[in-house]
């Protein structure tokens, strides 16, 4: 018998200086206000990125030379409490519309002017070889922690 070694998901929790319906509003609608222009997989250098509002909405980005990079779609999207996207990026840092890892993320209210939010990005196997590695690189510093940092920032402002 083989044993196959599942890597555990990404998880972050952070508590936002922002109401609920605000913190979910800035993750969704406000994404290219925060995400960092450097995490990017386009050609031509990051001029926004974007999050349609919807089930089957696209994550993707614009270049300056107006190109569009796909990231992957919306799969569940409740306001002001959950969404969950498909992660359609390989290890290599390309699109690749085979490969869905998913990105959840919750919005809990703590109190009329902070929110809880839980992100954890799994199915991580789906990686195959680069599971480890591509996980190494979502839970560094440079990840989601600091990703989401940038969120916190965007929706206490």
């Amino acid at each position: 018998m083989t044993a196959t070694i599942t890597p555990a998901p990404v998880r972050r929790t952070l508590t936002v200086r922002a109401p609920q319906a605000r913190a979910f509003l800035v993750f969704t609608g406000g994404f290219g206000r925060w995400w960092p222009a450097g995490h990017s997989i386009g050609k031509s250098p990051q001029k926004t990125a974007i999050l349609e509002p919807r089930v089957g909405g696209r994550w993707y980005e614009i270049g300056e030379d107006g190109s569009q990079c796909q990231w992957g779609k919306v799969l569940v999207f409740e306001p002001p409490s959950r969404i969950v996207l498909a992660w359609q990026i390989d290890a290599e840092w390309r699109f690749d519309p085979d490969l869905v890892t998913e990105v959840e993320v919750r919005f809990t209210a703590e109190g009329p002017d902070t929110t809880r939010v839980e992100l954890e990005h799994r199915h991580l196997e789906r990686l195959r070889d680069a599971a480890e590695r591509a996980r190494a690189a979502f839970d560094s510093p440079d990840g989601w922690g600091g990703i989401l940092e940038r969120f916190a920032q965007a929706a206490a402002a």
